[in-house]
């Protein structure tokens, strides 16, 4: 029910139920210029790219990969120590991973970290705002501008072949009416099917 009068409300926060991890990256000057990430210990994940954005991009990850991300916060020291390295490197955009589990808030900030865990964290929470990029994208060239489904289609493509894409079936709706309306180019609709199916049938894992 809770959930429910959140998604009516649309600007509620992920509903805490254990701890819950808060992302970020502000990065001027690049596009988005700021993300941010909630993702609840149920896999939960909202995207948004303004701190007051009421309508975030919402979706699941697996509970083996929610263990996984919240198996590196505990090598990360629940993020009790620091991460920022202080290398002399470019600069890559300010992170901050703040940990919330009741009254305990445990924060960090780096723009460049060493720490293996502090890296594989971040590296999850990109592939999270690539995935919902990606998202956006094909719904905004859906709606507005059909000669660039094909290429947000392709893109699409490129980032699950590199493995960026995290729950891959949050697609297939908007996919398959893609490949089921003739108001779009028949090589929009022909690659629509295409990814369609490659997120069914995915290939073996080596």
């Amino acid at each position: 029910m809770k959930w429910a009068v959140c998604l009516l409300l649309g600007g509620c926060a992920i509903a805490a139920d254990g701890p819950s991890l808060f992302y970020s990256k502000s990065f001027p000057g690049s596009k988005p210029a700021y993300v941010q990430i909630n993702l609840s210990r149920k896999g939960e994940v909202e995207y948004r790219e303004a701190p007051d954005e009421d309508n975030p991009v919402r979706f699941q990850l697996t509970e083996a990969e929610a263990n996984e991300v919240f198996g590196l916060v505990d090598k990360a020291g629940s993020l009790k120590r620091p991460l920022e390295s202080h290398l002399k490197v470019a600069f890559m955009g300010t992170k901050t991973l703040r940990l919330e589990n009741g009254e305990e808030k445990n924060q960090v900030e780096f723009n460049y970290t060493l720490d293996p865990a502090g890296q594989a964290l971040a590296e999850w929470f990109e592939r999270m705002a690539e995935t919902a990029q990606r998202r956006i994208e094909l719904e905004r060239t859906a709606k507005y501008d059909k000669l660039g489904v094909v290429d947000a289609l392709l893109q699409l493509q490129i980032s699950m072949d590199k493995k960026r894409i995290v729950d891959p079936e949050q697609f297939l709706p908007l996919l398959d009416r893609l490949a089921n309306n003739e108001s779009y180019m028949h090589t929009a609709r022909a690659r629509a099917a295409e990814v369609a199916a490659a997120i069914r049938n995915p290939a073996p894992k080596p």
